[in-house]
Formats: structure tokens, C-alpha cells, sequence
């Protein structure tokens, strides 16, 4: 009986182990020879906000990506995103929107587990989320080794923050918006840049107000044009990464990234 509970207790802590390797903090990052740092951004108003940094391998100038990640903060799989931006060229930042908002005044890596990030995420002051942005804009401005051009691109939460953005900087050169809501309708006006959305078929529930987005934007005289992939769902593009996703999300994830990568280069 012991024993038998024993082996019982063995494969439950392996399936625990296992699960943790899956959840959002331990996807693995890829392999690369990029250059990586951590940074320490003073905000203007108050305060600070902790960014990891990819760059290019290039011999000039490259213009620069912000990645906002996901709604349970910055996780490996957004810097593997970084890198992937960096391995074409670009010079990509991602920010950690939950800087000094974890235990102890940690970031997104000093929480429990992902849903107590994902509960501090929705305490944060909007405001806050866009001052920490345009930091990390003027940051990315100041490198030497980087142009003016500044786009942004973010995922869920982070997806609806790269609307909002838009609406709050006019001199980002694009926003590429994945599987998040828009901005608000009367605030459409102040953006000065085009909008790119994609989102997976199996979304309804962000897909049902695409629409709405469209019409609103249009009445402001805004680009927006939305791109919907077949087989996709909410996260497909973290999904369509994943090493066991179908071959239905690797196309998504595939022909996002094409898309993205030829947005970045005009």
C-alpha cells in the first residue's frame, strides 16, 4: 500500500514538473548569438520600468520594435519574439509592465505563478502603462545604434495596449495589434499612424467587435486593415510557435510573421 502510494506520489510531482516547464513562464527561449541585455528605464513623471533589449546583428542603423507582452507579464516566450525580430534586423524592447509591481518590488519574475501576474496587470494605471511606453520609445530613439523608427506590436492585453498606444504617440510608425481590443472609439482621432490587427478564427469573442473597430476608424479617416487567420485562435501566434502546434497554427503563426516582417520592411 505504501509502496504503491509512493509511485503514485512520484508521477504526480512529475506531472506538476511538467506542467510548470508548459506554463507561461518556462517556455524556453531559442538559441541565439544576439546580443541580450536588461535595462533600467527612469519614467519621466515617476518611478522606472526594467526592459529587455535584442539587437541585430548589422552593420547600421536599425529601426527599433516594441514588444508588449501578454496579460501574464514578460514571460520567456515574448523574448524569444524579441529575438526573432532581432534575427531580422531589428532592434526589439519589452518592456515589463509589471516593474515594481511584483513581491518585494519585483517584476513579472517574482510572482507565484502567472495569475497572480495576471491580477496585477488589470490594477494598472493606464496612464502609467503609457508614460512607461513612451520611455521606452525616447530610450530606443537614443541608441546610437538605431533609427528614429519606432513601431509597436504587443499580444492580448498587450495587443489592446498597442491600440491605446497609438492613440497616445503620434510618432510611432506603426501598430501591429495581435488578438487585442481597440482603442476607445473617441480616441481614434489622435492616431496618427496605420493599424494592423491580426487575429485567429476561433476568436469570437475579440473577432465579434472587428467590425465596429472598422466602421470607427474609418469615420475617424484611420488606416485599419484586420487580417483573420484561418485555423487560428486567441494566443495563435504563441501557439503557432510551440513545437507540437498542427500544422494549421504553424501556417497562422507562419504567415503572421510574413506579414509582420514585410510591415516592418516598407
Amino acid at each position: 500500500m505504501n509502496h504503491d502510494l509512493s509511485i503514485f506520489s512520484v508521477v504526480l510531482i512529475c506531472l506538476f514538473l511538467a506542467g510548470c516547464e508548459n506554463s507561461p513562464h518556462k517556455q524556453p527561449l531559442i538559441e541565439s548569438n544576439l546580443h541580450h541585455e536588461w535595462v533600467d528605464i527612469p519614467i519621466q513623471e515617476s518611478g522606472h520600468v526594467i526592459a529587455y533589449v535584442v539587437y541585430p546583428e548589422s552593420k547600421g542603423k536599425s529601426d527599433s520594435v516594441i514588444v508588449i507582452h501578454e496579460n501574464r507579464g514578460l514571460t520567456d516566450w515574448v523574448r524569444t519574439v524579441a529575438d526573432k525580430l532581432g534575427q531580422h534586423g531589428y532592434t526589439a524592447i519589452c518592456p515589463d509592465m509589471l516593474t515594481g509591481k511584483g513581491p518585494n518590488g519585483g517584476k513579472t519574475d517574482s510572482f507565484s505563478d502567472s495569475d497572480d501576474a495576471r491580477e496585477a496587470i488589470y490594477e494598472l494605471d493606464p496612464e502609467k502603462i503609457t508614460s512607461a511606453l513612451k520611455a521606452c520609445t525616447n530610450y530606443m530613439r537614443s541608441l546610437p545604434s538605431t533609427t528614429d523608427n519606432v513601431s509597436v506590436m504587443g499580444f492580448c492585453w498587450g495587443g489592446a495596449q498597442t491600440f491605446r498606444y497609438a492613440t497616445n504617440d503620434p510618432s510611432i510608425k506603426q501598430a501591429m495589434v495581435f488578438y487585442g481590443r481597440s482603442a476607445e472609439s473617441d480616441a481614434m482621432q489622435q492616431i496618427a499612424c496605420p493599424v494592423y490587427g491580426f487575429y485567429g478564427e476561433f476568436d469570437n469573442r475579440i473577432n465579434s467587435k472587428i467590425d465596429d473597430t472598422k466602421e470607427h476608424m474609418a469615420e475617424a479617416g484611420k488606416f485599419y486593415e484586420p487580417i483573420i487567420y484561418q485555423g487560428g485562435r486567441h494566443g495563435f501566434l504563441r501557439v503557432g510557435m510551440s513545437e507540437d502546434a498542427s500544422e494549421i497554427e504553424k501556417k497562422a503563426a507562419d504567415d503572421a510573421w510574413e506579414r509582420v516582417l514585410s510591415l516592418l520592411s516598407q
